[in-house]
């Protein structure tokens, strides 16, 4: 004789379900799942790169650019304040700490590294160093 799964039981196992997903790491990415975050694209312009970044409702004190070699690194947070007493009833705002490292197909000059945020769009020019530009040979 087959046994019919009870209303209580069927209630255990959605929340045996929803407790694992919440446990899970698939939010980490963001509501859109588009991955790591800030979003970054980076393109050549003449020798150099530029790499933009968004990071909608980061204040410019709070983030952190550091340059080493090849290496860029984009960190920085966010936080999202709620009134004293108030019920949270839906949250798509993310907040928290980032933390970006790119590389890229050539050595930085780290002083000539020119930032600039506005209207929540991070803008680095990142300055090829000058030992490491290919020199032209002369051949006799």
């Amino acid at each position: 004789m087959a046994r019919l799964p009870t209303s209580f039981g069927t209630l255990q196992n959605l929340q045996h379900a929803l407790d694992s997903l919440r446990a899970s790491s698939w939010l980490e990415a963001g509501l859109s799942g588009g991955g790591a975050y800030p979003p970054i694209n980076v393109f050549r312009k003449g020798d150099d790169f530029a790499l933009i970044a968004e990071v909608p409702g980061v204040k410019k004190s709070d983030i952190d650019v550091q340059v080493k070699g090849r290496t860029v690194r984009v960190s920085g947070g966010k936080s999202v304040d709620y009134p004293a007493g108030s019920a949270v009833h839906r949250i798509e705002r993310l907040s928290g700490s980032f933390d970006r490292a790119l590389s890229l197909p050539f050595e930085i000059d780290a002083e000539r590294v020119q930032a600039e945020c506005r209207d929540g769009v991070l803008a680095l020019l990142l300055t090829r160093a000058d030992h490491d530009k290919p020199k032209a040979i002369k051949v006799s």
